[in-house]
C-alpha cells in the first residue's frame, strides 16, 4: 500500500510495479519535503505498457457485468481509503484538505456513474426495409470498444480527472495506458492499486511516469494506441491532434472563463461570493476558474468593494489545516509567472483591488480592476488566483466581451430575466453556460467540453464512452 510518507513508486506494467535507475522526486507543495520517489519510464517501458494493454484487450475481454463489478468494487475501496487518498492529493497538489476530500467524493461518483453507463452501451435498430429492394433485411448497430486508450492527465485534479478517463475506458471494454502529470503521480498510483485490488486483470491499466515532453512523443508514435484523451495546455493538445493521424482524440484544453453579473441579479453579494470564492478554489488552478468577471456598470463599484471584503476573509496557508481556503500553487515557478503577469497588467494601467503579493509558491487571492482585453491576465489562461472585474453597459456588450476570446469552455451568468438568460445561453460561444451559477460549476455525469481552443469532444461518463467506442453497422438478410 502506498503511504503518504516518502515512498518509491514504480511504473505499472502488466500488473507489476516496475522500477528503474532513473527517478524523479515528488514534493509536498507546501513544505517542499520529498513525499515520493518515482521511477521514470524509458522507451522500452512505454513499449511494454502499450504491448501489455494490447494483449489484454485482444486476449482477455471482460464481460459487461465483470466491468461493472470491478468499477463498483473500486468505488467501495476508495470510500474506505478516502482520508488516505485525500491527504495524498492535499500534499502532492497543495490543495486544501477540504477540497481534496471533495475531489475524492467526486471520484467515487465518477467510478459509480461509469459502472452504470457501462451497462447502457447500446446501438439502435434501423429501418432498412423503408428503402426499395430491401425487403427481408434487418439492420442495426452495436457499439464496440476502440482498443487501447492513452490517457494523459493534469496536476490540478489528479484523482477525479484521472477517474474521468480510466473508469469510462474500462466500462467501455478498453484497456488503458495512463501518463499522469509529473508533479502529481501519487494519485494515479493509488488508482492503480485500487483497481488491482478491485479485480482488474493485469494489462488493463498500465501507468508510465515521467516528463511529458519525453513520454508524450513516444506515446503518440506508438501505432498500437487507438484513442487519446488529454487534459492540459492547447500547445500539447495541438501536438497530439497534429501527430496522431486519423486516430480519435478527445482534448480538454482550458479557458479564461467569463462570468456575467447583470443589473437584475437577485442578490449581488451572493453572486459575488460564489464568483470570488469558487474562482480562487485550488488557488485558481482549474480550467473553468472564474477569470473574467463582467459586472453591469450600475453595480460595478459596489462589486469591487464586496470583492475586497471577501478576499480579506480568505485564509491562506498550510493545506492540511482544516480552516485553510487557499494553499500554494503547484510550484514557485508558476507563482512567479503569475506575479509577472499581474505586475505587467499594473504597468499597463490595471489597479490591484486586493492581493497581488507572492510568498514563495503562495500567491495571494488577487482582484484587478481597470484591465484591458489585451492584457495577459485577460486574454490568456492565468491558471492562478487572479480575477479581473470589468464593467459593461448592456447585455449585448457583455456577451461580446465574453466571446472575445480564443477559448470557449464554460461561462456563467447571473440574471433574473428569462429573456436575458436565454439570449446568453444561445449567444455565448462556450461548451457550457451556467445560469445563476459560476463557470466553475460542473456535475460529473453531464457532458463537459469546449469549443475553439478549449478542446474537442466531450467528457462525462456517458458521453466519453460514446467517444471511446465505435459504432458498427450490422446488416442481415433473413
Amino acid at each position: 500500500m502506498i503511504k503518504t510518507t516518502s515512498k518509491l513508486i514504480g511504473n505499472l506494467i502488466n500488473g507489476e510495479w516496475i522500477h528503474s535507475n532513473e527517478t524523479f522526486e515528488v514534493l509536498n507543495k507546501c513544505t517542499q519535503e520529498v513525499i515520493a520517489t518515482v521511477a521514470h519510464a524509458d522507451e522500452s517501458t512505454v513499449k511494454e505498457a502499450v504491448k501489455a494493454a494490447r494483449e489484454a484487450f485482444e486476449t482477455n475481454p471482460l464481460t459487461v457485468l465483470k466491468r461493472y463489478e470491478i468499477l463498483m468494487n473500486a468505488a467501495s475501496i476508495i470510500e474506505k481509503r478516502k482520508e488516505e487518498i485525500s491527504l495524498a492529493i492535499c500534499r502532492e497538489v497543495g490543495k486544501p484538505i477540504k477540497e481534496a476530500r471533495q475531489e475524492v467524493e467526486r471520484g467515487i461518483q465518477t467510478f459509480i456513474a461509469s459502472a452504470e453507463e457501462g451497462k447502457r452501451i447500446v446501438g439502435e435498430g434501423m429501418p432498412i426495409e423503408s428503402q426499395p429492394g430491401n425487403d427481408g433485411k434487418m439492420s442495426f448497430s452495436i457499439r464496440v470498444p476502440k482498443g487501447v486508450v492513452c490517457a494523459i492527465t493534469p496536476f490540478n485534479f489528479p484523482f477525479n480527472l484521472t477517474a474521468h478517463k480510466i473508469a469510462p475506458a474500462i466500462a467501455a471494454g478498453n484497456t488503458v495506458v495512463l501518463k499522469p502529470a509529473q508533479a502529481t503521480p501519487i494519485s494515479a498510483a493509488l488508482i492503480g492499486e485500487v483497481l488491482m485490488e478491485a479485480g482488474l486483470p493485469a494489462g488493463y491499466l498500465n501507468i508510465v511516469n515521467g516528463k511529458g515532453s519525453k513520454l508524450g512523443d513516444l506515446l503518440v508514435k506508438n501505432p498500437s494506441i487507438d484513442f487519446y484523451t488529454f487534459t492540459g495546455s492547447p500547445e500539447v493538445g495541438r501536438f497530439l491532434k497534429n501527430n496522431t493521424g486519423i486516430r480519435h482524440v478527445v482534448l480538454e484544453l482550458g479557458s479564461n472563463s467569463p462570468n456575467i453579473i447583470h443589473s437584475d441579479v437577485k442578490d449581488l453579494e451572493e453572486a459575488m461570493n460564489l464568483c470570488i470564492r469558487r474562482g480562487f478554489s485550488n488557488a485558481g488552478q482549474a480550467c473553468i476558474s472564474v477569470q473574467r468577471l463582467y459586472v453591469q456598470q450600475d453595480l460595478y463599484e459596489r462589486a469591487l468593494e464586496i470583492s475586497k471584503n471577501i478576499v480579506s476573509t480568505i485564509n491562506i496557508g498550510n493545506p492540511e489545516v482544516e480552516e485553510t481556503d487557499i494553499g500554494p500553487m503547484i510550484n514557485e515557478q508558476e507563482a512567479v509567472r503569475t506575479e509577472k503577469w499581474v505586475h505587467e497588467a499594473v504597468f499597463e494601467g490595471a489597479t490591484i483591488v486586493a492581493g497581488g503579493r507572492r510568498n514563495g509558491a503562495f500567491f495571494e487571492p488577487t482582484v484587478l480592476a481597470n484591465v484591458t482585453s489585451n492584457m495577459k491576465v485577460m486574454c490568456e489562461e492565468v491558471f492562478a488566483p487572479v480575477i479581473s472585474i470589468i464593467p459593461y453597459e448592456t447585455i449585448e456588450e457583455a456577451i461580446a466581451f465574453a466571446n472575445d476570446s480564443k477559448y470557449g469552455l464554460q461561462a456563467g451568468i447571473f440574471t433574473e430575466n428569462l429573456r436575458v438568460a436565454m439570449e446568453a445561453a444561445k449567444k455565448l460561444q462556450f461548451g457550457g453556460v451556467n445560469i445563476n451559477e459560476v463557470s466553475t460549476y460542473r456535475v460529473d455525469i453531464l457532458p463537459y467540453g469546449g469549443v475553439k481552443d478549449s478542446g474537442l469532444g466531450k467528457e462525462g461518463p456517458k458521453y466519453v464512452i460514446e467517444e471511446m467506442t465505435d459504432l458498427k453497422l450490422i446488416n442481415i438478410h433473413v
